[in-house]
């Protein structure tokens, strides 16, 4: 089955600007380098502007936990050294259980 790797954060407002900056021109394309993934994405919640969301999708859930336990602890490093105490973040394995294409 796929999986994603879905990472929530809730940033200090008066590092909106900085954060969204630096996860566009750095974090995420070496995230999904790091994690090996098929691809990624981010945004921010619509009902809390100081939310974002970065998905990372993989073939299936054994690469996803491979992958990212293997790398995960020098991208927390570094994403640290730029936010600790300013973002809080959480990370949660999803695996898909159905999809559905429109037509």
């Amino acid at each position: 089955m796929k999986a994603t790797l879905m990472v929530r954060a809730e940033v200090d407002p008066s590092k909106k600007q900085a954060f969204d900056r630096w996860y566009e021109e750095e974090h995420l394309s070496d995230a999904l380098k790091a994690f090996g993934a098929e691809r990624a994405e981010r945004g921010w919640d619509m009902t809390d502007p100081n939310v974002h969301v970065a998905l990372y999708h993989f073939s299936d859930e054994t690469a996803a936990q491979q992958r990212v336990s293997a790398s995960l602890p020098a991208l927390v490093a570094e994403f640290d050294r730029h936010w600790d105490g300013y973002v809080k973040r959480t990370r949660t394995f999803v695996t898909q259980s159905q999809e559905i294409v429109a037509d």
